[in-house]
């Protein structure tokens, strides 16, 4: 009985650790950039510089201890891919256009398959699950995928509502703030509130089902594909039974 009950503490716990690493390596660089760029007063090119570097200096040490740098290739070139944009502008506040305009484009395309009825969380779940449009045949689940959908695209709505006005008044410091903010802390709470959406959305019977699934679609990995032609046998031999004893009757 302790062995489980230790187990999922010790899951949690590197789950917990993962998190934060992964803030780390996504949120120390911009918080770098408004902390130089308020301590500087205003030194656009020695801010960039401090936030490339500590990019850097965030990958060296995952290089070091032998980790994961997946998630430091993907902070390095958003923080490079701004830093190039600042530059040539010569405006503080355009080291987060690119972020900007990168969400404006996932608003439009979640809202789009909501619109057209192809949810963008259904598409990956039929993707992942290799079922494809199967979901769009389950009026339950095809409910519960629209609404983490329109959670997500709502999640997207709400760091715009806040970073355009702020991009537009030139307020370099709070756009700072709100990148690191609205960033993976404000994605892991619209995460726990979809596993709850979820959840509610469905019976039992078929959370069991999609929770695996889920699972598989958050950590990246492929589920194994359901079994087809051992499902197709058993409908046919249920309508076997059922015609059956119609026969004998007539």
């Amino acid at each position: 009985m302790a062995e489980r009950t230790e187990q999922p503490k010790k899951t949690n716990s590197k789950q917990v650790l993962g998190w934060l690493g992964t803030l780390a390596d996504i949120g120390l660089p911009w918080i770098a950039f408004t902390v130089a760029y308020a301590v500087t007063d205003h030194d656009l090119k020695l801010s960039l510089i401090i936030a490339l570097s500590t990019a850097g200096l965030v990958g060296l040490v995952r290089l070091i201890r032998k980790q994961p740098i997946a998630n430091v290739i993907g902070g390095v070139f958003g923080v490079g891919l701004s830093a190039f944009v600042a530059s040539r502008t010569g405006q503080a506040e355009d080291v987060f256009l690119p972020g900007i305009l990168m969400n404006c484009g996932w608003f439009v395309l979640y809202a789009l398959t909501i619109v057209t009825r192809y949810p963008l969380i259904g598409l990956l779940y039929g993707a992942v699950t290799q079922t494809w449009l199967a979901w769009r045949r389950d009026p339950e689940l095809y409910r519960a995928l629209n609404r983490v959908t329109l959670l997500l695209t709502a999640q997207i709505g709400v760091r715009l509502a806040i970073m355009v006005p702020l991009y537009l008044a030139d307020n370099v410091s709070a756009l700072g703030v709100a990148k690191v903010a609205l960033g993976l802390p404000f994605y892991g709470l619209t995460v726990w509130v979809g596993y709850i959406v979820l959840r509610s959305s469905l019976s039992p019977d078929k959370w069991e089902e999609v929770k695996e699934n889920f699972t598989h679609m958050l950590k990246g990995t492929q589920p194994t594909p359901p079994p087809v032609q051992d499902k197709v046998q058993d409908e046919v031999r249920d309508e076997q039974k059922t015609e059956a004893p119609a026969a004998k009757t007539d």
